[in-house]
C-alpha cells in the first residue's frame, strides 16, 4: 500500500467520521453506528472509496489493544485472579446454555449439523470493545459491575482461542492440534510469570529513574505493550491477551494511572478505525440471501444474552437484580471474535459462504441494536441525554 493511499484512507475515514458524527449527533443517533454505518457506505461493497480493507482491519487492531492494556493497567493482579475465580462458572454455564439453543435454532433455520456448531459457537462471545468501550470511566475501574464485565470478557476471549486452535486443527491434522493446545495451556503462565518480573525488575527501575521525563515513560509503555502483544502471538495466544497482561504487570505502579490518561486519546484514534473496518468488512451482495436467518440470530442474541447472564449474576449472589440486569445488556451482542471464527472456518472449509455470511450480518445487526440499548438506557461516555453521560 502506498504512502499516498494510507494518507488518503486517514483522511477519508476521520473526515467523514466528523462529518457522520456531527449528523449523527443533531440526529440523536450514537457514534459507534455513524462510524460502522461510514464503513459500510465507503467501503468496497457500496461506493469503494476506500478498497484495502485488511489494510485498515490490521491497523485498527492496534486500538483493541491499547484498549485492553488501559484495562490491565487498572486491574491488579491479585484482584483480577480473584474475580475470574468468581466468574468461571457463570462464563461456562451461560456459553453452554447460549451454545446449546443457538444451535437449536440454527438447525431449525435449515442449516447442516457442522454450520450449527459454528453458529453456535460464535454466539457464545460478546462485543469486548462494545462492552467496555460503553462503560464510563468510574464504572469500568472502580464498581465491582466493571470489573465483572472485565473478567467475563476475557474468559470468552480465551474460549475463543481454544476454538480457533481447533479450527486450525483441521488444516494442520490432530497431531498439530494436540501440540498447538498443550502449547496454549504452557504459555499463558510463562508469559504472566515473564511480565510480573520483566515488570518488577526493569520496568519499575527505569520508570523510577525517568519518571520526569514524561516523553520517555509513553514511549516505554507504547513498547511495551505492543511488544508483550508480539511476545503474545508467537507463543500461541493473542495480540489482546498480550496487550492486557502487559497492562496487569505494571498496575499496581504509580506511574499506571499517568500511562493511561497519556493513552486515552491513541486508543480512540484506532477504534475509530476499528469500527469503520466492521462495516467497511459489510458485503452487501449477501446481505438478501441472509438477513431473514441474521436477524432471526441477531434477535436471539440481544433477547436471550441480557437474560442468561442477569439471570445466573443475580441468582449466584454476584450482583443486586438491577446491577444484574445491567450487565447483561452491555455483553448481550455478539463479537468480533464471532466474525473471525466464521471467516477461519469458512477458510477451513469447515461451514458454507451463508453460515459465515450470516455470522458476519448478525453480528453487525447486533452491534448497532446493542449500542442503541446501552446509550440510551445505561450511563455511558457516549449517552445522548445528559442525565447518563458519564466518563
Amino acid at each position: 500500500m502506498q504512502s499516498d493511499e494510507i494518507i488518503f484512507t486517514i483522511f477519508v475515514i476521520f473526515s467523514g467520521a466528523a462529518i457522520l458524527s456531527t449528523l449523527a449527533l443533531y440526529a440523536r443517533q450514537t457514534l459507534l453506528v455513524a462510524y460502522i454505518g461510514l464503513g459500510i457506505l465507503l467501503g468496497p461493497s457500496a461506493l469503494g472509496v476506500v478498497k484495502n480493507h485488511e489494510f485498515i482491519q490490521q491497523v485498527s487492531d492496534i486500538g483493541i489493544m491499547f484498549l485492553l492494556f488501559l484495562l490491565g493497567l487498572n486491574l491488579n493482579p491479585n484482584k483480577l485472579i480473584a474475580l475470574i475465580k468468581d466468574t468461571t462458572l457463570i462464563t461456562v454455564v451461560a456459553s453452554i446454555i447460549l451454545a446449546g439453543l443457538s444451535y437449536l435454532i440454527a438447525l431449525l433455520m435449515g442449516f447442516n449439523t457442522t454450520d450449527s456448531l459454528i453458529i453456535a459457537a460464535s454466539m457464545i462471545f460478546s462485543s469486548t470493545i462494545i462492552g467496555l468501550k460503553l462503560l464510563p470511566t468510574t464504572v469500568l475501574h472502580h464498581r465491582h459491575i466493571g470489573e465483572v464485565i472485565i473478567s467475563v470478557l476475557l474468559l470468552q476471549d480465551l474460549i475463543a482461542i481454544v476454538f480457533m486452535l481447533l479450527l486450525h486443527s483441521q488444516a494442520e491434522g490432530q497431531g498439530e492440534s494436540l501440540y498447538s493446545l498443550i502449547k496454549l495451556i504452557i504459555s499463558l503462565p510463562i508469559l504472566v510469570i515473564f511480565s510480573l518480573l520483566f515488570s518488577n525488575y526493569v520496568l519499575v527501575f527505569l520508570f523510577k529513574k525517568f519518571d520526569k521525563i514524561l516523553e520517555y515513560v509513553f514511549l516505554v509503555a507504547i513498547g511495551w505493550c505492543l511488544g508483550l502483544s508480539e511476545i503474545a502471538k508467537y507463543m500461541g495466544l493473542s495480540h489482546e491477551i498480550g496487550a492486557f497482561i502487559a497492562g496487569v504487570s505494571i498496575a499496581t505502579g504509580s506511574i499506571s494511572m499517568f500511562i493511561a490518561e497519556c493513552l486515552k486519546p491513541l486508543r480512540d484514534f484506532f477504534l475509530v478505525i476499528f469500527f469503520f473496518a466492521i462495516g467497511a468488512s459489510f458485503q452487501l451482495n449477501i446481505l438478501v440471501d441472509v438477513l431473514l436467518p441474521a436477524c432471526v440470530l441477531a434477535a436471539f442474541a440481544l433477547v436471550l444474552k441480557p437474560i442468561v447472564y442477569g439471570t445466573l449474576l443475580h441468582k449466584l449472589g454476584h450482583e443486586e437484580d438491577s446491577h444484574a440486569k445491567e450487565i447483561g445488556f452491555r455483553i448481550g451482542q455478539m463479537s468480533e471474535f464471532s466474525i473471525l471464527l466464521g471467516a477461519l472456518a469458512l477458510n477451513v472449509s469447515v461451514i458454507g459462504e451463508r453460515a459465515a455470511y450470516l455470522i458476519h450480518v448478525a453480528t453487525i445487526i447486533t452491534f448497532i441494536i446493542s449500542s442503541y440499548i446501552v446509550v440510551f438506557k445505561f450511563p455511558s461516555p457516549m449517552a445522548l441525554s445528559d442525565r447518563l453521560r458519564r466518563d
